[in-house]
């Protein structure tokens, strides 16, 4: 099995997902008492909060660049960062390690396009829900159309995840308040919906919906597995 690089901490609510997805899926395919090969670099999500908020770009990837470097010195095969928003730096990590990202919209982008769908309504940080990087990914690989709430629905979603669901908080007045939106994009014509923030797991899920949900958590963690337990691709 191939060694997996964890990027996390961003927040480790949802880095403990990625452990308990990984090692419960090793379990169900290999059998006995296997688990995942993983090595994981655990942020200070305080930190790389305060960053983003900021708009500290440079000081993140730095940071993120470096972590990166120290999971491939372990002796990591692959990299998985852990979070959505953080993917805004996945340019800066391939070029700044020899191993490979595997990165998070693409099992979720090929997860939608297996189902044949194409308009895709997309939840996340205002981050991920504002900036290009990952929508237009989803775009330009997966031919596929991006919306996303409007401005009201947005704070809504970020601010739950900043406030809540980062610190493990769940609260059945939140859950609502993202079915509001996700029947607001249903009524824009989403087709489906992405959690595209990993901790949104945790909050919501398909009884929540009229329309399907692709947990990115859970399709990255798996596509992770898969990955590690394919033969290593020669140097």
């Amino acid at each position: 099995m191939q060694l997996i690089g964890l990027i996390g901490g961003l927040s480790w609510e949802s880095t403990a997902e990625y452990y308990r997805i990984l090692n419960r899926g090793a379990q169900a395919k290999l059998g006995g008492v296997h688990s995942a090969r993983a090595l994981i670099y655990s942020f200070d999500f305080g930190e790389i909060e305060a960053l983003q908020h900021r708009g500290d770009w440079d000081a993140a990837s730095a940071a993120m660049v470096e972590a990166a470097g120290r999971l491939e010195r372990g002796g990591a095969d692959f990299l998985v960062i852990c979070s959505n928003t953080m993917h805004r730096m996945a340019p800066a990590i391939e070029g700044g390690v020899g191993i490979p990202l595997l990165h998070i919209a693409d099992p979720t982008g090929a997860a939608i396009r297996a189902a044949g769908l194409k308009r895709i309504g997309l939840l996340g940080t205002g981050f991920t829900m504002e900036q290009p990087f990952y929508r237009a990914r989803l775009v330009d690989r997966f031919g596929l159309e991006v919306i996303v709430p409007d401005a009201a629905g947005r704070k809504i979603v970020h601010d739950i995840i900043y406030s809540e669901l980062v610190k493990g908080i769940v609260r059945d007045e939140s859950r609502a308040a993202y079915r509001g939106v996700i029947d607001q994009l249903i009524a824009e014509g989403a087709q489906a919906v992405i959690l595209g923030c990993t901790e949104i797991m945790l909050l919501v899920g398909p009884s929540d919906s009229a329309v399907p949900l692709f947990d990115t958590t859970t399709l990255h963690a798996e596509a992770a597995l898969e990955r590690a337990l394919q033969e290593k691709e020669p140097s």
